[in-house]
Order: structure tokens, then C-alpha cells, then sequence
């Protein structure tokens, strides 16, 4: 079963919050409600939530190409 929601923590303050992710997209952008600073994901990782989040986004969950 795919989730929807994931836990983005937030690098440079440690804020945490609960997303809904989108099912047919990355995430390529998100503004920390913390610090209001832009994360974008790491050097390999499609989008925000496979880098700062508790659960990848839902197309790496289903093992497909979200790069």
C-alpha cells in the first residue's frame, strides 16, 4: 500500500511537519515553515521528500523512475 503522508524535517532547523505528497509527481521545492528556508533535494533523490521525509514519494514506492 502506497502513503501519502510523510515527516519533512527540515536540515537546518530540525522543524518537522506532516505532508500530503503528491501521487503523480515529485516535489522538486519546499519551504520549511521553521525557518523559511528552500530545501531541494539531495544530489541523487528525485524530490524533497526522499531526501528530508519518512517516506519516499509515492512513485519511488512503487519502484518506478522519478528521476
Amino acid at each position: 500500500m502506497i502513503e501519502l503522508k510523510s515527516e519533512v524535517t527540515c536540515p537546518h532547523c530540525g522543524h518537522r511537519a506532516v505532508e500530503e505528497m503528491p501521487t503523480d509527481a515529485c516535489q522538486f521545492f519546499y519551504e520549511c515553515e521553521g525557518c523559511g528556508r528552500l530545501l531541494r533535494p539531495k544530489p541523487g533523490d528525485c524530490c524533497v521528500f526522499c531526501s528530508y521525509g519518512s517516506v519516499p514519494c509515492p512513485p519511488a514506492q512503487q519502484d518506478k523512475s522519478c528521476h
